[in-house]
């Protein structure tokens, strides 16, 4: 499922392309999908294929093309300091986006069927926690994974603001996920081949939308083959958050704030995202031509009788707009992190100081 925008040279095109064909259409969203690089969640070997808008399975791991995860952001409209639940949650891609809207007082869980995945999710995440700068731009929800069947949820499990099913539902199991929800919730999963959102307008009221047709692997069915039994799948409690935690968390929402005032006086303006480093042109050139005709193969050129007469035209032209675009293309220094540089210049003990950073690596 896929191919519905153009492929990307990095993450950033990738979300310019989601952009302009309008699955990613809030700034929420945006900031979201290009605060996490989705080739981190790819193998070393697949990277390749990272921003093409496609999806990819390797074994148990699996994630969904960037047209469908778009439309999912946008459907659940997220908000800080709601709970979400993924079911099917994967290599927690869209786990850790969500987390980042959710913000420190949201509830962020995952149900993922293979404990292999699990690990993977896991080690993901670790690395997101402790290398990207991104997560110093916002207050972050964790994302909490249990492995088990997410047809098999404890029914005396809490309901959520906003559920997400990552795999074919089946028409019969369309009451079970509904009841996963609170009143005001919102539900996105693919049922019967439409990715739908069916908000929870009241104890046994619904409404429901088609957002566009889909194909996704069906759910798979508990088996009770071994025991017999149900194996109930238990969700993480709430978290309460401790004095410290909350007191961490103040202290960096203050902090970046008296970063986005320095910033705002010395620019005298309010651009929400930097400009970012334009890419340069390429100018079309004739394409070689084969033919295969009755098992033979032949290679010509087409070509425009204009070409010759041009060619050293078009030549001198490239050469001059190669040295004009020059030092637009020199790669631009590393990004500051400037809540990083403010809490180590704080006058406290190192071991506060990196605890304000969560104990990050950079």
């Amino acid at each position: 499922m896929g191919g519905a925008v153009s492929a990307g040279e990095d993450n950033d095109e990738l979300i310019d392309n989601l952009k302009e064909a309008q699955y990613i259409r809030t700034e929420l969203v945006e900031q979201a999908f290009r605060a996490i690089d989705r080739a981190d969640y790819y193998l070393e070997e697949f990277k390749d294929n990272a921003y093409k808008d496609l999806a990819w399975k390797h074994g148990n791991i699996h994630l969904s093309a960037p047209c469908i995860y778009s439309e999912v952001m946008e459907a659940l409209d997220l908000q800080p300091g709601l709970s979400f639940l993924n079911l099917g949650s994967g290599t927690g891609y869209l786990s850790s986006m969500v987390g980042l809207i959710l913000g420190p007082f949201g509830v962020n869980h995952g149900v993922e069927l293979h404990s292999d995945v699990i690990e993977y999710a896991k080690q993901k995440l670790d690395f997101f926690i402790k290398t990207s700068d991104s997560f110093d731009k916002f207050e972050f929800c964790e994302p909490s994974f249990v492995t088990g069947n997410c047809l098999e949820i404890s029914p005396d499990c809490t309901q959520y603001d906003r559920v997400y099913c990552g795999a074919g539902v089946q028409k019969e199991h369309e009451d079970y996920m509904k009841n996963l929800l609170k009143v005001g919730g919102i539900l996105v999963m693919p049922l019967e081949e439409k990715l739908t959102k069916i908000t929870r307008t009241g104890p046994s009221a619904w409404e429901t939308k088609k957002i566009l047709a889909v194909s996704f692997a069906p759910l798979i069915q508990p088996n009770h083959a071994d025991s017999g039994k149900s194996r109930l799948v238990h969700l993480p409690p709430v978290a309460v958050r401790s004095l410290q935690d909350l007191a961490r968390i103040a202290i960096r929402g203050t902090i970046k704030k008296i970063i986005h005032q320095e910033t705002m006086s010395k620019t005298g303006n309010g651009l929400k995202n930097p400009p970012r480093f334009k890419r340069r042109r390429v100018r079309r050139r004739r394409m070689e031509t084969i033919v295969f005709l009755d098992k033979e193969v032949f290679a010509s050129r087409i070509s425009n009788p204009s070409d010759d007469n041009n060619n050293c035209e078009e030549t001198e032209d490239e050469r001059r707009e190669e040295e004009e675009t020059k030092p637009s293309e020199l790669k631009p220094d590393p990004p500051v992190n400037f809540l990083r540089e403010k809490v180590l210049s704080l006058p406290l003990p190192d071991p506060l100081k990196y605890y304000l950073l969560y104990y990050r690596e950079k």
